[in-house]
């Protein structure tokens, strides 16, 4: 059975350092509202957002009758010289989660979004130039097998790869590259379909083409008006987000019919979380989550 989760990036808690990120909720006012607008799991959110003892970890979760089912870790993964910090991240992030007691939780692998200049200011217009090359894709797909393995050797958690704009894997051809490089056994791809349009595909025909790849769903719409509008204006990939380029749920431009309709035909049975990333203190996050939660039951999920 598809469940549906809301995860923190929701309400403005980010992986990006910006000035903004005091402004934050704290976690219990997050939880109590994904819990409220009826939604049944989430992911932990930065480090730190959410508590990172074990058993307070636990706690938390439960009782508010929700599930933990993944933690999205950032890796310069294009720099040999992170793969070692990025592995100890990732344990670090997957043993909170095997001791909290989600032991079928993800590790939601992503590049260091946001932290390359020209991968930022180009978000959603990226020309294979800016690309990386040959060997740096060899090293960039053996980082990320490397921090799949330590995790899948130590806990026996999945890692899924979450391609995203403002890093190096963000268009379809990026995605494919590093899908081509990676063994399948060990490394997932988490399918987001805001991110998939806005880095240049359509993501029901992602969907079809992943489709044994794919472990993790992300719910997420984007708007190419929006998008547009900063393009105009030689915006950068926060001035998207600023902006609403990844609007509610059924006001942008996905096929999230064809995208339910084809996750029964293939019998997807785990999670589909909502994304709708904001920056903190941006927007109403609550009253979003209901009118995306409402959206996804007029699916029939």
């Amino acid at each position: 059975m598809i469940k549906i989760a809301n995860a923190p990036c929701s309400w403005g808690v980010l992986e990006f350092d910006l000035e903004e990120k005091s402004k934050q909720m704290g976690f219990e006012q997050v939880l109590n509202e994904i819990k409220e607008t009826g939604y049944i799991g989430t992911e932990l959110g930065d480090w730190g957002f959410m508590p990172t003892d074990p058993n307070q970890l636990r706690d938390e979760i439960q009782k508010r009758n929700l599930e933990l089912l993944g933690a999205f870790v950032p890796v310069a993964l294009a720099n040999v010289n992170k793969h070692d910090e990025g592995v100890l991240m990732a344990l670090k992030v997957a043993e909170l989660m095997y001791k909290a007691g989600s032991k079928d939780a993800f590790i939601v692998l992503a590049d260091d979004n946001g932290s390359v200049s020209e991968r930022t200011q180009n978000a959603g217009r990226i020309q294979p130039k800016m690309g990386l090359s040959d060997d740096q894709w060899k090293d960039y797909a053996q980082g990320a097998e490397k921090i799949a393995k330590a995790v899948k050797d130590a806990f026996g958690i999945r890692t899924v790869f979450h391609h995203h704009c403002a890093g190096y894997v963000e268009t379809p051809q990026e995605i494919e590259k590093l899908l081509s490089l990676t063994d399948p056994n060990l490394l997932g791809l988490c399918l987001d379909m805001g991110h998939y349009a806005f880095g240049g595909g359509d993501p029901v025909e992602a969907l079809k083409l992943y489709s044994n790849r794919i472990w993790h769903v992300h719910f997420k719409d984007f708007s190419p008006e929006i998008a547009k509008s900063s393009r105009d204006v030689n915006g950068d990939y926060f001035d998207a987000i600023k902006r609403g380029v990844f609007c509610e749920l059924g006001k942008g431009m996905i096929d999230f019919k064809a995208i339910v309709d084809l996750l029964h035909q293939l019998k997807y049975d785990d999670w589909i979380v909502v994304e709708q990333d904001i920056l903190p203190c941006m927007g109403h996050p609550k009253v979003c989550a209901q009118s995306n939660r409402d959206y996804i039951k007029a699916l029939g999920l």
